[in-house]
This record gives C-alpha cells, structure tokens and sequence, in this order.
C-alpha cells in the first residue's frame, strides 16, 4: 500500500488466542528477511528511483466475525 510517497509492506496476522505469544511473535527474522526480498523484488521491477519503504504488521486475535485489530507502524527495519 502508499502512505504517501511511502510503499507501505503490511503483513497481516491472525491468532484465537495468544496461546503461542500471539501475532506479532510469529514475525521473526526469518519472515521479516522474506518480507525484505520480496520488497526488494518488487522494487527492482520498479524502475527509476525507489520510493522510502516501511514494514507494518497488522494483528487481529480474537473471534472471527468481531477481531480485535492492531496496526504496528514500523514493526521493524530492512537494514541488511
């Protein structure tokens, strides 16, 4: 998505419960290094000069028909 001149990278999470730390533990290193290449991907069939990136997670946990949601902007940098 763009916030503005910002392409946005959301991943979006769902969990019943927090039984197994909740949504936001399941994005580990492992999946933020997924998120940068596949940014990285995208950005190189770009063209031109690339846009700022961001990486947001948004957390729904709860039933499914009335999800509690959280929205972390800037749940973590691709530095690497």
């Amino acid at each position: 998505m763009r916030d503005g001149a910002v392409l946005v990278v959301v991943e979006v999470r769902y969990r019943r419960t927090d039984a197994f730390g909740g949504g936001a533990a399941s994005v580990g290193a492992r999946k933020q290094r997924r998120l940068a290449l596949a940014a990285r991907h995208y950005l190189s069939g770009l063209g031109g000069t690339p846009p700022p990136v961001r990486f947001d997670v948004v957390l729904m946990s709860g039933p499914g028909d009335a999800p509690r949601i959280e929205w972390l902007r800037h749940a973590f940098d691709a530095t690497s």
